[in-house]
């Protein structure tokens, strides 16, 4: 059993402790559990629905789209086809709304922060113009999911906006935004949470979650992801891993607040493939 990675535990905690921007349950958003999730195989479209409403209740949107990063997020997450396979194409609004996006996330202190620690590892160049650029090409830059393929992905769109293969897979989608957005629209529906061993059901203040969803006429038998918190908390989190692996899949164990968690980050050349948060415990461990 691999221990816990104490500097980046100690890292994490600062950036969680910075991190302004993130939303307090109860008060800016408030989760609706519901029932636990029925066991399913991935690939399977049946799935017993344990949850007949949202996942979110009620989200404080004005609120959301007051803050910069959100709201520059949120005009990101309409720029990509969902299907792999499918060539991307990125229009010059695209790269300046990109970009807005990095500009805004560079002036909070938890990007700040992490930029501080790449320095000290000589992972990122002290210039916050080649930072950015380092940045842009790890989330950015597009890449084909399959060998000779045309470009239809990027670190982003699969962490962040989520993908379907083939029409048989729903490929990351790991951030709430996406989640709460998608479900107003009608797009997701929430089946279920998955628990913790030691944890009989969740609870409605808990910032990171395991779920169980339905995207696209697909079902994600278990999906984890934080909740509440910013996007420039989990674009740190992941390019600091991302940076320091040396293999092209890296599994830290943090604990972050009072979550037990492993970090999972795939290297996809120099993009990043996937990333996401597994709290320890779950049986998607």
């Amino acid at each position: 059993r691999k221990t816990f990675n104490h500097e980046l535990s100690e890292l994490f905690n600062k950036m969680w402790d910075m991190d302004v921007n993130r939303l307090t349950p109860g008060k800016d958003y408030t989760i609706d559990l519901q029932g636990k999730a029925s066991a399913v195989h991935p690939g399977d479209s049946a799935v017993q629905d344990r949850a007949a409403r949202h996942l979110f209740h009620n989200v404080n949107e004005e609120h959301l789209k007051s803050i910069k990063t959100f709201a520059t997020f949120i005009s990101l997450l309409d720029n990509y086809e969902a299907s792999t396979g499918v060539e991307e194409v990125v229009t010059p609004e695209e790269i300046a709304e990109n970009n807005c996006f990095i500009d805004a996330i560079l002036e909070t202190e938890v990007m700040k922060l992490a930029h501080e620690y790449l320095l000290k590892k000589n992972l990122a160049k002290p210039n916050l113009a080649d930072f950015k650029n380092q940045l842009y090409d790890i989330w950015f830059q597009l890449y084909a999911r399959k060998e000779g393929d045309r470009p239809d992905s990027c670190g982003f769109e699969h962490v962040f906006v989520g993908e379907t293969r083939r029409g048989k897979q729903i490929l990351g989608l790991h951030n709430w935004v996406q989640f709460y957005l998608q479900e107003k629209h009608n797009q997701i529906d929430y089946t279920g949470y998955i628990t913790r061993k030691n944890k009989t059901r969740p609870d409605k203040d808990d910032q990171v979650l395991s779920i169980q969803f339905r995207w696209k006429g697909l079902v994600k038998p278990i999906g984890s992801t934080f909740i509440g918190v910013s996007p420039e908390f989990e674009l740190a989190i992941y390019t600091v891993i991302f940076l320091l692996a040396e293999e092209k899949i890296a599994r830290e164990r943090v604990k972050i607040e009072e979550y037990e968690l492993q970090i999972v980050v795939f290297r996809h050349g120099h993009h990043i493939g996937t990333a996401y948060p597994v709290l320890l415990g779950t049986s998607s461990e």
